[in-house]
């Protein structure tokens, strides 16, 4: 089993930054692709930004594209997902997600989920 905790979410004005923190435990972190996915109300879970165990291969979605960076330090078990010039169309439920190996974009695919956090971008 992997354990993870989100953290960082908030409200803040359009324009503005967040970061969010995910801290996993309960497995050996590098084994697992990490990925960042978000649900708004009355929507579907979308993926927002995944990257691979060592963090050499990142991707994301194309509404996020230039404005999120995700990121992970394998020494502290933690993903992150800095969020720059935020709209309000960001807001939502953001979660991590850890997947055995391999990197993958589908919601279908992760095998761990944390519980979330929210993110609420005011106009």
């Amino acid at each position: 089993q992997v354990q993870l905790v989100e953290s960082g979410g908030g409200l803040v004005e359009a324009g503005g930054s967040l970061r969010l923190s995910c801290v996993a435990s309960g497995r050996t972190f590098s084994n697992y692709a990490m990925g960042w996915f978000r649900q708004a109300p009355g929507k579907e879970r979308e993926f927002v930004a995944a990257i691979s165990r060592s963090g050499t291969f990142t991707y994301y979605a194309d509404p996020v594209k230039g404005r999120f960076t995700i990121s992970r330090d394998n020494a502290k078990n933690t993903v992150y997902l800095q969020m720059n010039s935020l709209k309000p169309e960001d807001t939502a439920v953001y979660y991590c997600a850890a997947r055995y190996i391999r990197v993958d974009i589908a919601t279908t695919n992760y095998d761990y989920w944390g519980q979330g956090t929210q993110v609420t971008i005011s106009s």
